[in-house]
C-alpha cells in the first residue's frame, strides 16, 4: 500500500492536522486561569493598591481629592490608643480562636470519620453553621446573648445557676469570650471538613498494623493519626488564621467593638474609621497593618508544612 492511499481524507501529505482547542493544553490553561486572574486583579490587587495610595494621602469622605500626606497618616494611627488596643485584641482573638478551632475541629473530624447510623445527618448538621450567612448567624447570636431577653440566661436561671442576667456583651471579658465563641462556632465545621479529608486519606493498613502491634486509641492518635495529618491541620490553621485575622462581621454585629473598645479588632476599627467616620486615609492605613502580619503568618505556616512533608 503506497503513501497516497494511507493519507486521511482532507489532509495533505507532509502537513500535520490542525490541533483542536481541547488538545492544546497551553491555550486551555490560559483560558481556565483567566477568570481567576481577572477576579484577583479586580477584587484584590486594585483595592490593595488603592488602599496603599489612600494611606499616603489625606482623602476623606467630604474631600475625595488626593493630596500627598506622606507618613502622617500612619503617625496618627500609631498615636491612637484605640489602634494599639485593637492590635492586642486582634492577636488575642486570633490565637485563642485558632487554638479552639483546630482542637475542636480535630475532635469533630474523629467523630465524623467513625461509622455509625445517621452519619450523613450529623455531617449535614455540622456544616450548617458554615453554610449559614455570617450576618444572619451573628444576628441570631445577638438575640441569644441579649442582656434582657437572652434564652441562655433564661435556661441558666431556671436551672438555678444564676440569679440575674449575665450581660454577655456588656462586660469586657465576657464580650470578648462571646465573640470568640461565636467565631469558633462558625469555623469549626470548616476545620473539621479539612481535617476529615486528611483522616480519610490515611491508609487502613497503617491503622491495622498499629492495632496488631498493641497500640491503643491514644497511642495511635499521637503516634499515627496526628503525625500523618499535621500538614492538613496546618492548612486548616492557615485558612482559619486568615479568616479570623481579617474578620470583622462577628465583632461588628455583636458589639461594634464595645464595650469601650474591649472587643475592637483592626478590621473593625479600620471600617469604623474609614467608612463610618469618613476618614478614608486613616482607615486604609489601619487596614494595611494587617498585610505584613498575615504575610508573616502565612510564610511561617507554609514553611512548617514543607518541613512536615519532607519528614
Amino acid at each position: 500500500m503506497d503513501a497516497a492511499t494511507t493519507e486521511r481524507p482532507g489532509v495533505r501529505a507532509g502537513k500535520r492536522p490542525a490541533r483542536r482547542f481541547a488538545d492544546n493544553e497551553r491555550q486551555m490553561a490560559i483560558w481556565f486561569l483567566l477568570p481567576s486572574i481577572v477576579y484577583v486583579v479586580a477584587l484584590v490587587a486594585v483595592p490593595f493598591f488603592l488602599a496603599i495610595g489612600f494611606a499616603f494621602s489625606d482623602v476623606t469622605a467630604g474631600d475625595p481629592s488626593f493630596q500627598w500626606a506622606g507618613l502622617r497618616t500612619f503617625e496618627r494611627a500609631l498615636d491612637d490608643p484605640v489602634f494599639w488596643r485593637s492590635l492586642r485584641n486582634t492577636f488575642v482573638f486570633t490565637v485563642v480562636s485558632m487554638a479552639l478551632i483546630v482542637v475542636l475541629g480535630k475532635v469533630l473530624a474523629n467523630i465524623l470519620v467513625a461509622d455509625f447510623r445517621g452519619k450523613w445527618l450529623v455531617r449535614f448538621l455540622v456544616l450548617l453553621p458554615w453554610t449559614t450567612p455570617v450576618a444572619l448567624s451573628a444576628v441570631a447570636w445577638l438575640w441569644m446573648l441579649d442582656s434582657v431577653f437572652s434564652p441562655i440566661d433564661w435556661v441558666l436561671r431556671n436551672l438555678g445557676l444564676i440569679d440575674g442576667n449575665i450581660y454577655w456583651l456588656g462586660r469586657p471579658q465576657l464580650a470578648m469570650a462571646s465573640v470568640i465563641a461565636v467565631h469558633v462556632w462558625r469555623l469549626v465545621p470548616l476545620s473539621a471538613v479539612i481535617i476529615l479529608a486528611g483522616l480519610v486519606a490515611i491508609p487502613n493498613d497503617i491503622q491495622e498494623a498499629a492495632r496488631v502491634d498493641g497500640a491503643g486509641f491514644w497511642r495511635r492518635m499521637f503516634e499515627v493519626t496526628i503525625p500523618l495529618t499535621l500538614p492538613v491541620v496546618a492548612v486548616a490553621a492557615l485558612f482559619g488564621a486568615i479568616l479570623t485575622f481579617t474578620d470583622m462581621t462577628v465583632v461588628y454585629v455583636l458589639t461594634r467593638g464595645g464595650p469601650n473598645h474591649a472587643t475592637q479588632v483592626l478590621a473593625s476599627w479600620a471600617f469604623i474609621r474609614g467608612i463610618e467616620g469618613g476618614d478614608v486615609a486613616q482607615g486604609a492605613a489601619v487596614a494595611l497593618f494587617l498585610f505584613p502580619l498575615l504575610l508573616a503568618a502565612a510564610i511561617a505556616i507554609l514553611r512548617a508544612v514543607r518541613r512536615m512533608e519532607v519528614l
